[in-house]
């Protein structure tokens, strides 16, 4: 069961969200929070899954919420997704940054959005291959220097998981181009992540192109 906390200023907004994510058999919504900073708050009594998280609320944003719950080491198995009327770049890089595993906007089909808290949930990250490479290319500070010391750890098979990653596949996509099983795919993004120290999918993604595994475009 994929436990979820719903954070939006917005009523009414929650309940549509409850009614959508309860009617699912494998889903259940553990609790509602009308900004940011209340969300963090009930994270840590509910314990979901995944918070589906609103950007722009009164007093603590979505952003800032995030902040505190990726700062939260009781709240490391928790993933954040992004929902927001805007559909602006800056939005989902501030909540990549913060360290948020996905970005949707709310008027996205409903079956996607459940979709997306399945992904978020198995621990990938929800962008689209072209966002991917254009939010991770903007993230990447041309400053920073490019460190292949940083990949040494990893083995040519995972190098090769994450940089596919870094290109958009999903773990389905990155199991058919290599052929090799389900579970060994999931397997060698699990070591990645431990090897190289990243909260998730996303956060590994952005390390492969700011030292170099992968270039933008």
């Amino acid at each position: 069961m994929i436990k979820v906390l719903i954070a939006d200023d917005q009523a009414l907004v929650r309940g549509g969200f409850r009614m959508l994510v309860d009617s699912e058999p494998d889903m259940t919504v553990v609790g509602e929070a009308s900004d940011g900073a209340a969300a963090a708050d009930l994270a840590r009594s509910t314990r979901p899954d995944v918070i589906l998280m609103d950007v722009q609320m009164p007093g603590t944003d979505g952003i800032e919420g995030i902040r505190r719950v990726v700062a939260d080491p009781g709240l490391a198995g928790v993933r954040v997704l992004i929902l927001t009327t805007f559909d602006e770049d800056d939005y989902a890089i501030a909540g990549l940054r913060a360290g948020a595993s996905g970005f949707l906007l709310k008027n996205t089909d409903p079956a996607q959005l459940l979709h997306g808290i399945r992904v978020v949930a198995g621990g990938e990250e929800l962008l689209s291959p072209g966002l991917t490479r254009r939010l991770i290319a903007r993230m990447t500070d041309p400053s920073t220097s490019v460190n292949h010391d940083v990949f040494a750890q990893l083995t040519t098979r995972e190098r090769e998981v994450v940089a596919l990653a870094a290109q958009g596949l999903g773990n389905d996509e990155i199991t058919a181009r290599l052929v090799i099983s389900p579970a060994t795919t999931k397997t060698h993004v699990s070591r990645a992540l431990t090897k190289l120290g990243a909260r998730d999918r996303a956060q590994l993604v952005a390390l492969a192109y700011r030292h170099g595994l992968v270039q933008p475009g």
